[in-house]
């Protein structure tokens, strides 16, 4: 049975959970949030990502209620949130620091937020316990924050953000604490985590390879904008602009000037020999600026011109950055131009087939770039 695609903002008929309209924040005379307009779903994990000072916190802290807008509304369930105080919204905030109570265990960490509602003493321990074996911290309970590790803190923290079932739950770079390792690892329970509550998360980083993992969607922001918002995917293979395509992943900008050669076809000229050829469903007028970004794993590397290649240039091997499984080979143009082309090492390290100063031909299809207009 094919399993559906989760995908309500391709829905008209789906209602967003929060609604950003027109909302700019300033301080003083900065602008941190520039006349931004986004849905968010329920059930999304939505990621904001971009550099620091380009608005993503400040947007979190609108929808939490530690700001307000100076202009426009942010609406929850179709609801203006303004003068709704934070304990007053459906909305939990994770933080970076965790937070947690030091001289209370673990099971009291969960349940601090419980007991201050009116709930009953049997459904917040049953709650709890709910909480504790869906972090699996079962075992945990009855120790103290500083008996137990970094990733096991950072659960208890999402667990008792959870515990009392916000529609929404805001997570500020919570695993920035973490090491690489443990950071991937919990980038996956947190995954788990989201999909069983069904609960709506935003989170906000700068570590574009967290937000390409988790995310349903990831919104690029820059001084106080949305750049662009679209699947992982979308994100990395269809950017809508050299920002995005710069800001995720690694990518070769060739800057020229196009002129059409056929359907949805264009010859680059970019000052290194002959032209290249790019498809692209935009249109490009015969000499318009033009920028193609192609990715560094896109490109073939070999020691001879293949014979079938549509775009093959030479140069020489300046730098080789080795990443285990994969290598990335620097290659200097004759006019001095660095192009990054990647493969995968398949074979030992010792029998690498390219080394310092070799001369290789670099080669890619014409569909393996997108050419972009700014």
């Amino acid at each position: 049975m094919a399993q559906t695609v989760f995908a309500p903002w391709d829905d008209p008929q789906q209602k967003p959970l929060i609604q950003f309209v027109g909302v700019t924040k300033r301080f003083g005379d900065f602008v941190a949030i520039d006349n931004l307009t986004q849905d968010i779903y329920e059930k999304e994990f939505f990621a904001l990502l971009g550099p620091s000072g380009c608005g993503k916190t400040t947007m979190m802290r609108m929808l939490a209620g530690f700001e307000t807008p100076t202009e426009g509304s942010i609406l929850l369930s179709g609801q203006d949130i303004a003068g709704v105080p934070p304990n007053k919204r459906a909305v939990n905030m994770m933080f970076q620091s965790y937070a947690l109570f030091p001289h209370l265990t673990v099971w009291d960490n969960i349940a601090f937020g419980l007991r201050r509602s009116d709930m009953p003493k049997d459904a917040i321990a049953a709650r709890v316990e709910e909480m504790l074996k869906l972090t699996r911290l079962s075992k945990f309970g009855r120790r103290k924050p500083h008996q137990i590790s970094g990733g096991q803190r950072q659960r208890v923290a999402l667990a008792r953000s959870l515990a009392k079932a916000p529609k929404l739950l805001l997570l500020d770079e919570p695993l920035g604490a973490l090491d690489k390792k443990l950071r991937q690892d919990t980038q996956f329970e947190l995954m788990d985590i989201q999909e069983t509550t069904g609960t709506t998360f935003v989170i906000v980083t700068h570590d574009q390879e967290e937000a390409m993992t988790v995310a349903s969607r990831v919104a690029v922001m820059d001084e106080g904008r949305i750049i662009q918002v679209a699947t992982p995917e979308k994100i990395y293979e269809v950017p809508n602009s050299v920002y995005v395509a710069d800001f995720i992943g690694d990518v070769n900008i060739l800057e020229g000037t196009a002129k059409p050669n056929g359907t949805e076809s264009y010859a680059i000229d970019w000052g290194n020999g002959a032209p290249v050829t790019a498809t692209s469903v935009r249109p490009f007028t015969d000499g318009q600026k033009a920028f193609l970004a192609i990715r560094p794993e896109k490109i073939a590397i070999s020691a001879e011109c293949p014979a079938d290649a549509v775009n093959a240039v030479q140069g020489k091997v300046l730098d080789i950055a080795y990443l285990g499984n994969l290598s990335t080979y620097h290659v200097e143009l004759p006019t001095g131009q660095v192009i990054k082309a990647q493969s995968a090492n398949t074979r030992r390290v010792s029998r690498r087939a390219y080394t310092w100063e070799d001369p290789v031909w670099l080669s890619w299809s014409a569909t393996a770039g997108v050419l972009l207009v700014s």
